[in-house]
Parts: C-alpha cells; sequence; structure tokens
C-alpha cells in the first residue's frame, strides 16, 4: 500500500520558513510544467489535472470542484507522487493542504519582490478554506504587519475566522458590517489579498492608496473576476506563469480581450523576478498586482519536500 500523507501531515512538513524559500529555488531551476487540464463537467462542477516533472521528481494533483456538492468540501484534491526514473507510485497526499500551502507560500514569495518592506496593513478578502493560510504566511514572514482585516459577504464567517485567528495570536480583526467597510478597509490597506471564488470584481481600482500591493489567489476561470478594470489598468502585473494566467485568469483574459490593457502591461513571471531578470516593485508610490492561478511545480516542490525526495 502506498504512504499516505494526511493534511495534518502536510502542514506539519510545511512549515514557512521552509517552503517558501523551497519555491524560490523551484522557480529559479524550472521544471515541465504542462498547461493544466481543465474539464468542465456541467456549468459548475470541474475537474483539473496539474502534472510537472524535474530531472529528480514526477507528480500530478487531481482536483474537483463542485460548489453545490452535498459533501462537506466542494474542493477536493489528491496528490500522487512518482518516481522520476522508474515510474513507480512512491505517495499519495492530501491535496487540499497542499495546495493552501503552496498557493499562501507562492504569494508571499511574489510579494517579497511586489510589496514595500514596511508593508504594516493587511486585508484579506474571503473566508473560505484559503483565507487563514494567506493570514498566517503574511503574518509568518513579514513581521512589518501589524493589522489584519478580513472582510467576507458573511460578516458572521468573517467575524468567526478572525476571533479563530486572534485565538493563534495574530492581530487580526473582521471589517465592521457596514456597506462602506470594504472600500475604506482596502483603501487604509497596503497589502491586499482576494481569496474568493467570485465571477464579479470584488476590489475596486478607485479604492487603493499609492503604494498598494495586490494579491489576486482565488479566480482559476476566465468566468472568474476579483479586481475591476480600473484596478488591472493601474497596476504593475506579475503572474505566476505566463501560460496559465494569460489562458485562465479571468481578471487578465476579460481585459485583454476588451483593450482595456495590453499585454505588454504583463511584465513578468514570477520566476523572472526571482531571476533578477526584471524588476517586481520600482518605487514606493507604484500599485503592483500579483495574479495567481497555480502552478503544477509549486505541489511538486511542496509534495517533495513532504516526502522527504
Amino acid at each position: 500500500m502506498l504512504p499516505y500523507h494526511s493534511a495534518e501531515q502536510v502542514h506539519a512538513a510545511l512549515p514557512w520558513s521552509t517552503l517558501v524559500p523551497a519555491l524560490r529555488d523551484a522557480f529559479a531551476a524550472g521544471a515541465t510544467v504542462p498547461r493544466r487540464h481543465a474539464h468542465a463537467l456541467s456549468d459548475r462542477d470541474s475537474l483539473l489535472l496539474m502534472p510537472a516533472w524535474s530531472d529528480d521528481a514526477l507528480g500530478v494533483k487531481v482536483v474537483t470542484v463542485m460548489p453545490d456538492s452535498c459533501a462537506a468540501r466542494t474542493v477536493q484534491a489528491l496528490y500522487l507522487l512518482l518516481d522520476r526514473h522508474t515510474g513507480e507510485p512512491r505517495a499519495v497526499l492530501d491535496g487540499e493542504a497542499l495546495t493552501v500551502r503552496r498557493t499562501a507560500a507562492t504569494s508571499v514569495l511574489a510579494a517579497s519582490y511586489l510589496a514595500r518592506d514596511d508593508a504594516s496593513d493587511l486585508l484579506v478578502i474571503g473566508t473560505g478554506t484559503l483565507a487563514p493560510y494567506m493570514v498566517r504566511a503574511y503574518c509568518a514572514t513579514r513581521p512589518a504587519i501589524t493589522r489584519v482585516r478580513l472582510w467576507g459577504r458573511t460578516p458572521a464567517r468573517a467575524a468567526a475566522l478572525a476571533t479563530a485567528l486572534a485565538r493563534e495570536g495574530l492581530p487580526v480583526e473582521a471589517c465592521a458590517d457596514a456597506p462602506d467597510a470594504l472600500p475604506n478597509a482596502v483603501a487604509a490597506s497596503q497589502i491586499v489579498c482576494a481569496a474568493t471564488t467570485s465571477r464579479a470584481p470584488v476590489i475596486h481600482g478607485a479604492w487603493l492608496s499609492p503604494g498598494t500591493h495586490v494579491d489576486l489567489v482565488g479566480g482559476f476561470t476566465p468566468a472568474m473576476r476579483e479586481a475591476d478594470d480600473h484596478t488591472m489598468r493601474v497596476s504593475r502585473i506579475v503572474v505566476d506563469s505566463y501560460d496559465g494566467a494569460l489562458s485562465e485568469a479571468g481578471d487578465l483574459v476579460d481585459p485583454l480581450a476588451r483593450g482595456v490593457i495590453l499585454r505588454e502591461q504583463v511584465v513578468a513571471e514570477l520566476r523572472e523576478l526571482v531571476a533578477g531578470s526584471i524588476l517586481g516593485r520600482t518605487d514606493r508610490a507604484q500599485i503592483t498586482l500579483f495574479k495567481s492561478v497555480g502552478l503544477a511545480l509549486e505541489d511538486l516542490t511542496a509534495a517533495t519536500l513532504v516526502c522527504g525526495a
């Protein structure tokens, strides 16, 4: 029987202090990462297959997204790690834990090049599975952060999650239940992270203050939008990978197709920032934006760490 690494084991094996540098090294070294196989099972349900391999490792993640499912989790995932040289299966890992961990770690890696060093106020939009890991990763890797606000469409859920994170010793509070709470929180934050499945923008460029870094991690299909056209127009945009983001991310596909922004405004993918061939932030007042749709290189890196490969 193949070794199985549970969610608890995956989280324990991937502290931010280990995972973030490993991802930096992986982006520098590169790997073979075919475009994600995305299959629509219905108008709402999706099947995703995410393979990647390097000289030393081979793996694939299988993901189902079923928003109307009666199961406890609408997103289910497993990761299969194989021996690169023999093809033999080596281990199966909890895919959800792997995904939230590597997604948050990739965002803070990007922010190390794009956010201001003195950014002290973080806003996280969304209250789903990924949101608490975004908070934890940013707080663990950016000691300048002294205030975290959490906003969600259901204020009670935002309040409950903020309370739970505060019990961990994190400086988290829920945004007030008021019509202007989100615009005010965006304007007051130097890092704004959206971790939602929204199909309509939750971030408006008119709310952003100079020097803000915007981190869009929720949308992974052309139909999803977390930021409006104004946000995209005023931002210096970096993606996790050109191939994935320019074909799958609605925050880019939609405004590019309508001519709202030009392809040249997507200035880099993350590996170019890591290599130093393209600069991230170039001045303090600049609005920067990182758009990720998820890259199988990140899963492969995290899985090999968990398994000690």
